[in-house]
């Protein structure tokens, strides 16, 4: 029981920096860089950088971050 407790709590910890990590990365493009004049943009693949880095780019990141977490840190926990 204890244990188990313990595993759980390791994972929701991970999970709430894995979401403070995304939200950062993401504040920090999309309103850090799409905070300028938009004749200022430079462009990536037809998409102003800040929401190809922000959107694009950030999601394959936490996405690619997350199934490597979930593979080595989470584990299963029986619940009966």
């Amino acid at each position: 029981m204890k244990e188990r407790n313990k595993q759980i709590g390791k994972e929701a910890k991970i999970t709430i920096l894995l979401y403070l990590v995304y939200f950062v990365w993401w504040y920090g493009f999309a309103y850090g860089m799409g905070d300028r004049d938009p004749s200022e943009y430079k462009f990536i693949m037809g998409l102003p950088e800040w929401f190809f880095y922000s959107c694009i780019l950030g999601f394959l990141m936490i996405s690619t971050l997350v199934a490597v977490v979930v593979k080595v840190f989470f584990k299963d926990v029986k619940f009966d």
